[in-house]
């Protein structure tokens, strides 16, 4: 240790012969600064621009944090440097003093750029390992012949523990040699060993990015068992360099300084360096996003995302937020969950513990009497403030209880007209199932709509790919009809997949070397093949040969029929059209013939149908009388047939299962597995 001591020191002078070389940079930032404002905004269309400026940005990180050491004589130079790092172009930068390490890592030979660089990097330890230090190798002395070499690496204490003896020796002889009693010996005090040095190696994430950064860190500058843990979270200063031994990382961090350090309990903390399933890390979801699976489809789904609202936009659609508590039922005969306040606490309906209606009247015209007491005297404020509180929570009690006295003396009523009583809302409301009919007020109004959000399904069936709480991206267009909604569904579809292949490249590779192997050439296949559009009669003739049904007029195509369509028969997108009235929602648009609906269903390759769309009815005889044949409540849909009465418009729209489709760019086989927090019948832990 001695001997590195000397090295450690020399490489001083060279950490502050680079501050100059730091500060004369800021008067050559400062001077560009018009050049930099103007390279902003071409951001979108000079992307290899923004590439080569990060690296200048990079290298004013350390200027941030060298000025807060900075003596006050140097405080007046700090408003000047403002307007460099506010007009800097790398993002990451903006918001922290941290280098994003996806600016470090991706492309994969970018880190070139970023070597000598001195930086702020922080993310959660993914692996790591403790790696001892060697014994140093003595170095040869010219100080004269007469001195060892090895006299220049022993300590005092070391030389003070191995001269013990002969003091205690000497002290034997000249002290209690001629005694006759003999001298008991104290026994030696254990002198710890010092901490052999060493030197912890982890892989950073940040989930900027699949690749990890690997940081070297001192045991001098932190205790390994510090830093070790997996989880641990770290924000370190340090210099990029290339790693003096050759491995998998091109480049790795020598820590300079330790930022902050987020410990972890290890003997709680479920992640490990073992590869957990997919199925167990559903427990613990609020955790498994620092996985590199579930970190890559994380970005995958955030790009699909971004990509809806870019292709919407350039074609000149508005989005609209449409309600997530609705009156109405989207298709008429869909599972619900009903939205309601008159659940306790403890998750029971309020009740009245068996107290009838008279015993609560009469406690009513006692409390009054006692309020109208306190009111004339005035004297005791909190007292009339608390028998008013007691007077209302009798007076509700006594109201539920006259609902229950009308249920049970007026069965021919309707059960909406007072079952609500004391509820939140006045009448019955659910999730939604669909903004669809909502979105179409808009369509009526503005042209061309969509809407991107959650949607609600009571459905108790377990399924791989429907769980109670999906997000749809949902589209209206007014004077469009059924081939309009088809064309735009499938234009929509081929450029969310090319999206994903040219701008989530790296994601793409990990997922294609964990996941499925042929999920890029999938996509690929599905840009460039044209889909296939078959009618539900055609459909059905091909399914019925291989699964050996009747060609029944009116049988459901099952997910498995649908499947054979697209992965055996035609081998890409598939769209099917006209299918039975019976088998559409109530407001999609009757054909000429009758008995056909003008929907479809848009069927991929290993996820199934991902879209479903539809021209709606615009003629309001047509839907009042699909409205009586179905027994729908008419009360509800009012709002929807006033669309019909004041300026209807023929319209057609469609819908597509967002977490269907990260599972189609993935190739995952659960949608559980794509949805941060999924929820499922009985399952919603957080």
């Amino acid at each position: 240790m001695a001997s590195q001591e000397p090295k450690m020191t020399s490489q001083e002078p060279k950490t502050t012969s680079q501050e100059p070389k730091m500060i004369s940079q800021e008067s050559e930032l400062a001077s560009q600064e018009p050049k930099m404002i103007s390279q902003v905004s071409e951001l979108d269309s000079q992307e290899p621009t923004v590439t080569s400026q990060e690296p200048t940005v990079t290298s004013q990180e350390p200027k941030m944090i060298s000025q807060g050491s900075k003596s006050a004589s140097q405080e007046p130079n700090t408003p000047s440097q403002e307007p460099v790092t506010t007009t800097s172009s790398n993002p990451p930068s903006k918001y922290s003093n941290r280098v994003v390490l996806k600016s470090i890592l991706e492309p994969s030979d970018r880190w070139k750029e970023f070597v000598g660089e001195r930086v702020v990097v922080g993310g959660w330890v993914k692996s790591s390992k403790e790696v001892n230090k060697e014994p140093a190798v003595p170095e040869q002395t010219t100080e004269g012949p007469n001195v060892s070499p090895r006299h220049r690496d022993v300590r005092c204490v070391e030389i003070f523990q191995s001269r013990i003896p002969i003091f205690r020796s000497i002290a034997k002889i000249f002290g209690g040699g001629g005694s006759s009693h003999p001298v008991r010996e104290k026994p030696e005090p254990a002198i710890p060993e010092p901490p052999r040095p060493s030197v912890a190696y982890l892989l950073v994430s940040d989930g900027s990015s699949v690749a990890s950064l690997q940081v070297v860190v001192d045991s001098s500058i932190a205790p390994p068992s510090q830093v070790l843990p997996i989880g641990t979270c770290i924000l370190v200063e340090g210099v990029l360099k290339e790693p003096s031994i050759q491995a998998k990382h091109s480049i790795e961090l020598e820590v300079e300084q330790i930022l902050h350090i987020g410990k972890v309990e290890q003997d709680r903390y479920p992640l490990s360096k073992k590869r957990l399933p997919l199925e167990a890390l559903r427990d613990c979801s609020h955790f498994r996003p620092r996985t590199t699976t579930v970190a890559s489809v994380t970005r995958i789904s955030s790009a699909l995302t971004f990509a809806t609202q870019k292709f919407f936009h350039d074609k000149g659609f508005l989005y609209v937020q449409v309600p997530i508590i609705t009156t109405t039922d989207g298709e008429g005969f869909s599972e619900k969950f009903q939205v309601t306040t008159v659940l306790g606490k403890d998750g029971k309906q309020n009740d009245t513990g068996g107290v009838s209606l008279e015993v609560v009247k009469a406690a009513v015209i006692q409390k009054s009497n006692l309020v109208e007491e306190l009111k004339r005297s005035e004297s005791n404020r909190e007292a009339l403030a608390s028998a008013i509180q007691d007077l209302r929570k009798t007076n509700q009690l006594a109201s539920q209880l006259e609902a229950k006295e009308k249920l049970k003396s007026g069965p021919s009523m309707k059960a909406d007209k007072y079952s609500f009583y004391g509820d939140f809302f006045s009448q019955q409301t659910f999730l939604t199932v669909s903004g669809l009919l909502h979105l179409e007020s808009y369509a009526c109004a503005l042209g061309n709509v969509f809407s991107f959000g959650p949607r609600f399904r009571a459905d108790r069936k377990e399924s791989a790919k429907r769980v109670s709480e999906m997000w749809m991206v949902e589209v209206q267009m007014a004077f469009s009809q059924l081939e309009d909604a088809m064309n735009c569904a499938d234009e929509y579809f081929k450029f969310l997949c090319e999206w994903i292949l040219k701008n989530c490249s790296e994601d793409m590779n990990f997922v294609s070397k964990r996941i499925d192997r042929s999920i890029s050439y999938r996509l690929q296949s599905m840009i460039s093949s044209s889909i296939e559009k078959i009618s539900y009669m055609e459909a059905l003739k091909k399914v019925a040969v291989k699964f050996e049904i009747n060609q029944e007029w009116g049988i459901a195509l099952t997910p498995e029929h649908l499947s054979y369509l697209a992965e055996e028969v035609y081998r890409k997108p598939v769209i099917i059209y006209n299918y039975p009235k019976e088998l559409k929602p109530f407001y999609v648009r009757l054909n000429d013939d009758g008995k056909t609906a003008a929907a479809f269903d848009m069927v991929v390759p290993k996820a199934g149908t991902i879209i479903t769309g539809s021209q709606n009815e615009e003629r309001i005889d047509m839907l009042n009388k699909t409205i009586e044949e179905l027994r729908l409540p008419r009360e509800q849909y009012e709002w929807y047939l006033d669309l019909r009465r004041h300026g209807t418009v023929e319209h057609s729209g469609f819908s597509l299962g967002f977490d269907l489709m990260v599972l189609f760019t993935t190739g995952l086989p659960d949608v559980r597995d794509v949805i941060p927090f999924p929820r499922s019948r009985g399952k919603a832990n957080n």
